[in-house]
């Protein structure tokens, strides 16, 4: 089992100034390999060849034996594993069932993520070790914030810088076994914008993803997001100032705020919910074709549904609860929970409710058997009685 552990780093100032470089060489690395595919994959339509095109192999031994001498002073994994990283987002975007991902394009020093992945790290004395170049003499063991959560094989690590500092993604592989449970408790999650329904021991439960504090962080970014774009319009060749600087630098720290507060409270909320049930029931929601709403598509955004799925999936997997994946187009909303009737043409239920049988929009009223009842608890019964039937 694959497990990955976050962790905020502490180098000292060699150890800075050797990540910006590898930060430098990755960019670089990975750009000449995007060029070197292309011109393979160029020349094999010229040629009419197939056996010319590109893989990871061919990229990967072009850029080895046309190393400079100033690459040897870096560490070689780098190299190696960013053409890996681009041979991934080619089979990404050519897998069918991910049709939003895009083509790989030449990252930018400007607006690209620094990133960098290495698989000859170690964990010596809770401090992290990463592999030192040839020919360098000063190279130190970095401060880890805290000890590694899991016991096992450490397979790579990836540093990344953000707004507050450096981190480092430690994957391990773990050697475990799960005990799938019983299944007696069993739990449906209906996704709605701006908070999640669910059933519990005590009856139905609500959480919101937009809290207050969330609200205001969104109305500073746009304000920040506002006071760029004035600075890049007014000064189209020379807006980078001290201001502009400043100001870009305030925007990053709140949409890390932003992100840390959501991917707080979904952490808590998926485990909770693994941890007090055996069979969990969500929605295999079209987010895709959700967010092509122009009028829900911030909100949608915002609700994140696909970061919830994600979530499941994998904590599900790692405490043996059973996950039910419910059809897209399986009628949870419109189905009536106590007859199993099912609203069809003018009698469905929209997002501002119904106005032919003057019903709101969280209000569900049967026309079969006259049930009256909130939709979401009634989405959230469909959903339990789906696990049940299958």
């Amino acid at each position: 089992m694959i497990k990955t552990h976050r962790i905020k780093l502490y180098p000292n100032a060699t150890m800075r100034r050797a990540f910006q470089l590898l930060f430098d060489y990755r960019r670089y690395c990975y750009n000449l390999a995007l060029e070197s595919w292309n011109g393979m994959y160029d020349e094999s339509l010229f040629m009419d060849d197939k056996s010319l095109r590109p893989n990871e192999r061919k990229v990967r031994n072009e850029l080895v034996n046309n190393k400079q001498d100033w690459q040897y002073e870096l560490s070689a994994r780098v190299l190696q594993l960013a053409v890996h990283d681009l041979a991934q987002g080619w089979r990404n975007f050519f897998n069918p069932q991910m049709p939003n991902h895009g083509r790989p394009r030449f990252k930018s020093k400007k607006r690209s993520r620094n990133t960098f992945t290495t698989d000859r790290a170690r964990v010596v004395n809770k401090k992290l070790r990463i592999d030192r170049p040839r020919g360098c003499t000063s190279w130190y063991d970095i401060r880890m914030a805290e000890p590694v959560r899991w016991a096992g094989q450490l397979k790579t690590a990836t540093v990344v810088e953000e707004a507050d500092g450096y981190y480092v993604a430690l994957v391990v592989e773990v050697d475990e076994s799960v005990a799938v449970k019983a299944g007696h408790t069993v739990t449906g999650v209906d996704a709605n914008i701006a908070r999640f329904d669910y059933r519990d021991a005590t009856g139905y439960q609500s959480v919101s993803t937009m809290s207050a504090k969330l609200l205001r962080l969104y109305d500073r970014i746009t304000h920040y997001q506002r006071l760029l774009a004035r600075k890049r319009v007014a000064n189209p060749s020379n807006f980078r100032s001290q201001n502009y600087r400043a100001t870009r630098a305030k925007l990053q720290r709140d949409y890390q705020k932003v992100t840390r507060i959501q991917m707080d409270l979904l952490h808590k909320f998926t485990h909770q919910l693994v941890q007090t049930n055996d069979v969990i029931v969500i929605e295999d929601l079209d987010n895709l074709h959700m967010h092509m709403n122009k009028r829900l598509a911030k909100n949608l955004h915002r609700s994140l549904f696909g970061k919830f799925k994600k979530l499941m999936q994998y904590k599900c997997a790692w405490s043996g609860v059973k996950l039910v994946m419910v059809d897209r187009f399986y009628p949870s909303t419109q189905r009536c929970s106590q007859c199993s009737f099912v609203k069809t043409g003018a009698d469905r239920i929209a997002l501002e409710g119904n106005r032919r049988h003057h019903t709101g929009h969280d209000q569900y009223l049967c026309y079969q058997c006259g049930a009256s009842m909130r939709r979401d608890q009634n989405a959230v019964e469909n959903l339990i009685q789906y696990a049940m039937v299958n």
